[in-house]
């Protein structure tokens, strides 16, 4: 099953005594139907409800490869009502499988770091993610999107969308080594998220992407206002951030990117010297 949501307000009309609005079984059935339990609502109280509230491991998505869990969270009753509950998506640091190219249980952090530089760009890329602990420990935590089924991913790689082209702008910023096809959600409405951006954030050169289409093409001019944006963000509050979840070096190395980005300002090739797409793509 792949991650999925951003999820939304329920109606808080049941008293604090009431039983829990969901069972277990109701639980279990909206985790096998990937659904997203909290309906729409907007990031800040995304963010909210995922930091605070209280998290329910519903099961284990096993075709990830690091440990990934499908839970409930929600949170407290105030004034003698529910409150808001929602499905998402936790990766515990120590579920984190080894790699030889990142450090070690930095994965979740570099998810929560994308998703800050995500949340700089304006231009809703990424699921609301946050850092907290879990039942297993420290972790990142996301609003598991629902996907418009409809959509084969083969055929989204290979179409010139508005959401790829800045997916594939963010990724050259976050040095993602590990953009597949399965890391791209199309929603209904048209919207495309991107997950998974664990892989992100080296200090030397690691881009891997399905998203080459527009390899080398001239950055438009909202792309270069944003990335212009984004180098004065990293000087200030995007790069404080940054650093609670980064090394000094990464940092730096984003903001070098950047400033490569807007001193040449076009989509970057691929490196001849080194794997360009992902394995598997999808």
């Amino acid at each position: 099953m792949t991650e999925r949501g951003t999820g939304g307000p329920s109606p808080l009309s049941e008293p604090r005594d009431a039983e829990p609005r969901l069972t277990p079984q109701e639980m279990e059935a909206a985790a096998m139907a990937g659904r997203q339990v909290g309906g729409s609502m907007d990031r800040q109280t995304a963010i909210r409800v995922l930091g605070d509230g209280d998290l329910t491991v519903v099961g284990r998505l096993l075709s990830a490869s690091n440990a990934t869990f499908f839970c409930i969270v929600e949170e407290h009753p105030q004034d003698g009502s529910w409150g808001v509950i929602a499905s998402c998506v936790y990766k515990p640091t120590r579920g984190e499988r080894p790699l030889s190219d990142f450090p070690d249980e930095t994965l979740a952090c570099r998810e929560v770091a994308a998703h800050a530089v995500a949340v700089a760009t304006g231009w809703d890329l990424i699921p609301p993610t946050v850092l907290r602990d879990g039942p297993f420990g420290s972790g990142m935590v996301q609003l598991w999107m629902e996907v418009d089924e409809s959509i084969d991913l083969a055929d989204l790689v290979g179409e010139d969308h508005p959401a790829l082209r800045r997916i594939a702008v963010l990724d050259a910023v976050l040095n993602n080594a590990d953009r597949k096809g399965g890391h791209l959600l199309p929603l209904p409405g048209g919207r495309v998220l991107g997950i998974d951006n664990g892989l992100s954030f080296a200090v030397e050169p690691k881009l891997r992407t399905v998203l080459w289409r527009w390899r080398g093409q001239p950055l438009n001019e909202d792309e270069v206002s944003v990335l212009s944006h984004l180098k004065a963000e990293l000087g200030g509050t995007l790069g404080e951030e940054l650093l609670r979840l980064l090394t000094p070096a990464e940092v730096r190395a984003t903001a070098s990117r950047v400033d490569a980005l807007l001193a040449r300002p076009h989509f970057p090739l691929p490196d001849p010297n080194r794997p360009a797409v992902p394995w598997p793509p999808f």
